[in-house]
């Protein structure tokens, strides 16, 4: 027996009846050798921390862009507080952890430049229009290169949770694991109370302005609302998979509404406030600009974006690079592109010269 086979041994006999079994996967597009030690969902997470789109999160904006301090969140500590609360939850549930790391992980690689401002440019731009939660599915598909192929060809479990982690409400589809659903709701638990710190950190909002009814419910305190939160939805859900007709992932209907409420305030308050709309204004400026002069010279794009242009078409490859960019490295080609340089090479030595 392989490790591999001792771990989902291991899995089939500790891990709940509604769990997902690595060993019981649907499987991937390209059949693979099974590996000697890793079930195929660690196999997945390992494929995506070693993506390059994986480390360009670090630059990549959260809800404030270019904040000045070093503190605020990026999209990368964003999704390491979804794949933590994740894990807390799966771990009470008895799911399986290493698909639910793999989906937390991945969920928000189909991220543009400047969060949903960037999105919001290319929803307007693409005829097709544009959502980040597809796009992850993009990046994994179709960008990532993995062993000469396009794609990093992870299992249908993984694809499955990361399109459906996006949208909340009775009325969006849900994943099909349970593992799937986990990430959905942290992933709304971790950037209503992050975002709701780094707001106070940047003066936009105090405590006191938010509604005492939510925090009376949740908690007054950043851990406080994670831990009702979290405590909550493991309870809920027991009761939802012990009754076994209809398994899910939710916290309770009283708290749940809580954090509806919650939510809605951050995006009449903040999201869609004044200081994040003039900074999106400018995002959107940035995007089109550059959208459009790639669509002109697609030769200043890599060779793995020509390649997609000539089977997909120019605007889909064009999409793709910048989706795929950093705020920074977006903002310098945006500089080198449309803003004048000196014509004097030691201008600065020159007017500093006594």
């Amino acid at each position: 027996m392989s490790i591999r086979e001792e771990i989902e041994a291991r899995e089939n006999a500790m891990l709940d009846k509604a769990a997902s079994l690595s060993s019981r996967s649907r499987g991937r597009e390209i059949e693979e050798e099974p590996d000697p030690v890793r079930t195929c969902f660690m196999l997945d997470r390992d494929r995506v921390v070693h993506s390059k789109s994986f480390r360009r999160l670090k630059h990549k904006t959260q809800v404030f862009i270019a904040p000045p301090g070093d503190h605020y969140r990026s999209r990368l500590t964003h999704t390491l507080e979804v794949n933590q609360i994740a894990k807390t939850i799966g771990a009470g549930l008895n799911l399986n952890l290493d698909l639910i790391e793999a989906m937390a992980l991945a969920h928000d690689l189909g991220h543009t430049p400047f969060a949903h401002a960037g999105e919001q440019a290319l929803d307007q731009l693409l005829v097709g229009g544009f959502r980040h939660n597809e796009n992850s599915i993009r990046v994994l598909t179709r960008v990532e290169q993995h062993k000469g192929r396009n794609g990093l060809n992870l299992s249908y479990e993984v694809l499955d949770g990361v399109l459906h982690h996006s949208g909340y409400g009775q009325s969006e589809s849900r994943s099909y694991t349970l593992e799937g659903q986990t990430i959905r709701l942290s992933d709304k638990i971790a950037y209503v109370q992050h975002d709701i710190d780094d707001s106070i950190r940047a003066g936009l909002l105090r405590i006191e302005d938010i509604p005492a009814d939510y925090l009376n419910i949740l908690g007054y305190t950043h851990s406080q609302r994670i831990a009702t939160l979290v405590t909550d939805t493991i309870k809920y859900s027991r009761q939802l998979i012990l009754e076994g007709s209809h398994p899910q992932v939710m916290p309770s209907p009283w708290i749940e509404n809580a954090l509806i409420g919650l939510r809605d305030f951050m995006f009449k308050e903040i999201y869609r406030g004044p200081v994040c709309q003039a900074e999106r204004s400018r995002a959107i400026f940035i995007i089109e600009l550059l959208y459009k002069y790639y669509c002109q010279h697609p030769e200043r794009m890599t060779p793995l974006y020509l390649e997609i242009a000539d089977r997909e078409g120019m605007e889909t490859a064009v999409a793709d690079y910048i989706s795929g960019m950093s705020d920074a490295y977006c903002i310098s080609l945006f500089q080198d592109i449309y803003i004048p340089q000196s014509l004097v090479p030691d201008a600065g030595k020159i007017f500093n010269r006594k």
